[in-house]
Parts: structure tokens; sequence; C-alpha cells
């Protein structure tokens, strides 16, 4: 007996990684030593930092993967497993320097990976951040066949200075919220069940939708943030927080945000909703209070800055191509949101 006859197959993982060669180079910064194949990925701090900090964090696609997999298409979600990473780093005000990657399967499909590594790269250029490395795990029977899952690692660094850590933001500052691109990564579980449950097809394409189809909508990967907001605070906008919407919405992250004795309230229907989000409630008969604690209901992304500058904020992320909007403003009290529709 051999490894290829337990089911794994050693030469095929090489060969996967020799064909993903250049699409991790294509992300590489100048400060990335070495390449593809070491034991571990090195990369040089940047230079002109006096007091360099390091910010980390890590994050998953979550049962979205599930959607992939029935659909067959994996190009996309490799993108939302960098910007659940690179998203969450930013809110510190660093920049993303480099991201690693952790695929494991039943049975390496090469054809279906590289499509998730090609995303991974997507989402790594679209930060500015390099793809140092990442492992591939091929443990048969512990995945069905054709399912996998992934998780992935990103490091940023800020200047001590001005890291955004909660002691910035101040009474009477305003939320401006960045719009989502839709479910983004999270609250799958809830999505596939609707779906399930009403007997619908991911192929169907209700009228609400305006001619997509549930997958196409729900399949949109997760905005990345990173470049228009660093671009922002490097040309001197003054931000004193930063929140990514993910898992619990805007009740649970936007505090996350504020220091001790500070809420904020939110102005009722100050943003569009988006449609996936109407359709939802509505097709899974979901109250309004489980929604926003589920999904991130149009806002994936919360800026506080001074009242002076809530216009100038919302016109600059607009001239990006981001939709923004003054969603509320800091207000005291004990943490919490103050005006969701939750009932």
């Amino acid at each position: 007996m051999d490894y290829r006859e337990a089911g794994v197959d050693i030469q095929a993982g090489r060969d996967f990684v020799d064909g993903i060669r250049n699409l991790v180079q294509k992300t590489y910064r100048p400060e990335v030593l070495g390449g593809l194949g070491g034991f571990g990925g090195c990369f040089a701090l940047p230079s002109g930092y006096t007091e360099p900090i390091l910010v980390s964090g890590t994050d998953g696609v979550g049962t979205k993967l599930k959607l992939a997999t029935t659909l067959n298409r994996h190009d996309t979600v490799g993108i939302d497993l960098v910007a659940m990473c690179v998203n969450d780093v930013l809110t510190c005000g660093a920049e993303p320097l480099f991201f690693l990657d952790y695929l494991a399967t039943g049975k390496l499909n090469s054809e279906q990976l590289t499509q998730v590594v090609a995303g991974v790269a997507e989402g790594c250029q679209q930060a500015g951040c390099s793809l140092l490395g990442g492992e591939t795990a091929e443990m048969p029977g512990f995945y069905q066949p054709g399912e996998y899952d992934m998780a992935g690692f990103c490091v940023g660094i800020v200047e001590k200075s001005r890291m955004l850590n909660g002691s910035q933001v101040q009474i009477g500052d305003m939320a401006i919220g960045l719009a989502s691109s839709g479910v983004h990564s999270n609250g799958f579980s809830l999505v596939r069940k609707v779906v399930s449950d009403g007997g619908g097809s991911w192929d169907e394409c209700p009228q609400a939708l305006g001619g997509e189809s549930i997958a196409e909508v729900c399949l949109t990967p997760t905005r990345i943030y990173v470049k228009p907001i660093l671009q922002a605070l490097r040309q001197g906008l003054e931000i004193h927080g930063m929140a990514h919407i993910t898992g619990g919405g805007l009740p649970e992250n936007l505090p996350r945000c504020l220091s001790a004795g500070q809420a904020i309230e939110i102005h009722a229907n100050s943003w569009p909703v988006l449609p996936i989000f109407n359709w939802l409630a509505e097709a899974g008969q979901i109250s309004p209070s489980a929604m926003f604690d589920t999904f991130n209901m149009g806002i994936g992304f919360v800026v506080l800055v001074p009242p002076q500058q809530a216009e100038t904020t919302r016109k600059w992320f607009e001239t990006q191509g981001i939709p923004a909007y003054a969603i509320g403003e800091v207000v005291s009290g004990t943490g919490g949101l103050i005006g969701l529709p939750l009932n």
C-alpha cells in the first residue's frame, strides 16, 4: 500500500502548487522575500514607520461554501475569504500586508481549487496585500466528495499614534454607512433554509431581484473597503472609528468601535435596504429584529467622522463607486444602538 491508495495523492498536490504559482506571484508586494514553496513566508516590514503595530485577523466563509459547491461555482468565495479578514484588520486603521489561506478537502480537485485560489489572489489584489503562502490539506473520508473548507489569516500594519481603538470617538460624531454588495458572507445558514424550506430553486429569478437569480445575487463577493478608506486617511480625512458589519449585523458590530458611555442613534430609513434582504424577509417570514441580527441589511462597513466632515466623507466614497449614507450619530449611552426597527 501507499499514500495514494489511502486517498492522498502527493504528486497531485505538487502539481496544484505549481499550477497556482503565477496567481500567487501576481499579488506580491516589494516586501515579499523569497517565493512560494518554503516552510514559511517571509515579509520585510515597510519603511517609514516610527512605532509600527502589527494587526492580525482570521476568518472563514462559512456555509456560503455549500452554495458554491451546490452550484459548482468557486471563483468568488476566495474574494469573500480575503474580504472577511482584511476588512476586519482595516477597522484599526491598518493597511493589510500579507495573507495566508488554508484549504481542506476530501480529494484534491485541481480545477475546483484553482478557481478558489484565483479568487483569493483577486481579493488580495483588491486589498493591496500579498498572498504570502498557504496550506492545502487532502483528508479522505473527512469531507464529502466535492466539498472543501477554507480559512484565511491576514496581517496588517499601522502607526501606533494613528491606530483606532475607540478612544478617538466623540459624542456627536456621524456614522457614515458604506453600502454592502449584498449578503456578503454571513447568514447563509438562514439563506439556505429560506430557499430549501420554501421549495425554491437557486436558479429562480424573483421579480424583486430585478431579473437576477437568487444564486447570482447570493454569490456576489463581499466588498473590500481597504483601498478607498486608506486613500481617504492619506488625504487627511478624519476618521474616529470604523466597524465591519459581519455576523450579528449592525446591532453587534457597530458598538464595537465605541468608547464607554457611548451609543449610536440610528436614523430610520436613512439607507436603501437591498432587494435581496426584502425578498429573504418575505420569503422566510423573518422578523425585522432577526433580519438586523443576522444580515448587514445593505451596510457593509461604517466610519465615524466629525459632524462637519460627514457630507465630505459621504461624497468621497461616492466618488470611489461606493454608495454612502449618513445613518446615525454617536450619543451618550451604555453601548448598543438606538432606533433600529426591532419589531
